[in-house]
């Protein structure tokens, strides 16, 4: 009787509590994940950039998706987004992250959307002809893509599921090369600007007057697993630090060997095609200077998707056979912080102003508008009249003992070696062309060096936005060490 008497206090004392909103400290909050794909496919006819001039669009080799996977620890939930596009103008972020908050309640704040940076595909960047802006109206293109990634989201949502979360690595340094080279006294070209660089962007394979690369490389895939409690695959997001493959067919459409590497790694995985089926996801690390061409070992031409075949399938396999030793865990803190970055637009002086005027006049033939003489003229003048400021995005996702830096610009391999170095994070990796697209990313030494990269209108930003970009990444990621969410 006393026994029962006991019980009976305890469900009373219970049932109180649950009427003033308190819950017992130790029961623990349910970690779920979800994952789903959206087809952002453009129409046949579009621009498709990536080269200094565009082309139309004449065939769709391969779909384009955006891939979206979505975590909640019962408290919060992130969204975390890759599209098979160059680049993403921040206005497109911003809208797609509007309609994902109003959709299923994530803040902008949560969501991380990025571009692999796939030389095949159509414009998600907005009218050239509006320059440097941080905001803009959107093309029809971009408010598809917007809707799209919201959708994505929203389905990735629907799937949530119980899942454990592991994190892991693995490296493949046979197919990372640094594209920027010292060369032998007299071996780099003039540039567009009448002036001689110390380094050369990717100078002709196998040349003799190749020296040393400029900097280092990331070999490392870095990838966030998560799967059904003791299951199947529910999706893994992973980064690498090369820069598009290439070598597709003329006027085609293609995800490059981003999208390759996820239908592969798909295939790899037992159960990969049931309902809901497993999503992959490949970010592109940091690798503003980093390519697959080996320049002092050339490989032998080869047919159409063959090379990015080769690497996206080597990757996969590594990626696969390195899920083997993940150490599980039945759940992860989130949390997120981001900010504008206190950097400004690339000055241009006066003396390069009236360079690009008098230059844009003198080569005004068809042949002479499509130099890059001309082409730089149009880009510095557009870049003189940039908007007041640039808001651009940084931010940090925290994912248990794992964090996410990411950079809105083509970012140098040694700024994600130096996150990894300096965050106070056990498992630290950066995502490049995040939640907008500002250029090129060089660090400061690199512009004594001069290339490609830093040509001004290839690089937006100011010489010191590298420095300040890190200072940023490293300092939300220790207040969420210290804060503990």
């Amino acid at each position: 009787m006393k026994r029962l008497l006991a019980c009976l206090w305890v469900l009373c004392f219970a049932c109180v509590m649950s009427a003033h909103g308190a819950e017992p400290k130790s029961t623990p909050a349910s970690f779920m994940a979800g994952a789903a794909t959206s087809n952002i496919t453009p129409g046949l006819g579009g621009d498709i950039v990536g080269g200094f001039l565009p082309i139309p669009a004449t065939e769709v080799h391969d779909e384009l998706h955006a891939r979206c996977l979505v975590l909640d620890d019962g408290r919060s939930k992130l969204a975390l987004v890759v599209c098979d596009l160059l680049g993403l103008h921040r206005s497109l972020c911003e809208e797609a992250k509007r309609l994902i908050a109003d959709a299923t309640g994530i803040p902008a704040s949560h969501v991380l959307i990025s571009a692999t940076h796939t030389h095949s595909a159509v414009n998600a960047l907005g009218e050239k002809v509006r320059g440097y802006q941080s905001d803009q109206p959107l093309t029809e293109y971009q408010v598809f893509v917007a809707r799209r990634i919201s959708d994505g989201v929203r389905r990735a949502v629907s799937a949530l599921r119980p899942a454990e979360v592991g994190f892991g690595s693995v490296d493949a340094p046979e197919h990372v090369f640094n594209r920027r080279w010292f060369m032998k006294e007299g071996a780099v070209p003039v540039n567009p600007f009448g002036k001689v660089d110390k380094v050369k962007m990717n100078p002709p394979a196998g040349s003799p007057d190749l020296l040393e690369p400029a900097g280092p490389v990331d070999p490392a895939v870095s990838f966030l697993a998560l799967r059904e409690p003791g299951g199947r695959l529910i999706s893994v997001f992973s980064a690498y630090s090369l820069h598009y493959v290439g070598g597709v067919g003329p006027g085609h459409v293609s995800a490059d060997y981003y999208g390759i590497y996820c239908e592969a790694l798909k295939r790899l995985q037992q159960g990969g095609e049931m309902d809901p089926p497993f999503v992959a996801l490949m970010a592109n690390g940091t690798s503003g200077d980093i390519n697959n061409i080996n320049f002092p070992n050339p490989r032998k031409g080869k047919p159409a998707y063959e090379q990015m075949r080769f690497v996206a399938e080597d990757v996969a396999r590594k990626v696969h056979s390195a899920l083997g030793s993940v150490e599980w865990r039945d759940g992860a803190v989130l949390d997120a912080r981001t900010v504008e970055l206190p950097v400004q637009w690339r000055k241009v002086e006066p003396e390069l102003l009236g360079w690009a005027r008098e230059t844009e006049a003198r080569l005004q033939d068809p042949v002479g508008r499509n130099t890059l003489p001309a082409i730089y003229a149009g880009r510095i003048q557009r870049l003189a009249q940039a908007s007041p400021a640039t808001k651009a995005p940084a931010q940090v996702l925290r994912i248990g003992e794992i964090a996410i830096g990411t950079s809105p610009c083509e970012t140098f391999a040694e700024t994600g070696l130096e996150f990894k170095k300096r965050s106070p994070w056990k498992h630290s990796f950066m995502v490049e062309l995040a939640n907008g697209y500002y250029g090129y990313l060089p660090t400061p030494r690199h512009f004594e060096l001069g290339g490609y990269e830093t040509w001004p209108g290839t690089n937006y930003l100011e010489r010191e936005a590298s420095v300040k970009l890190m200072e940023a990444l490293t300092g939300m990621a220790a207040d969420m060490a210290l804060g503990g969410r």
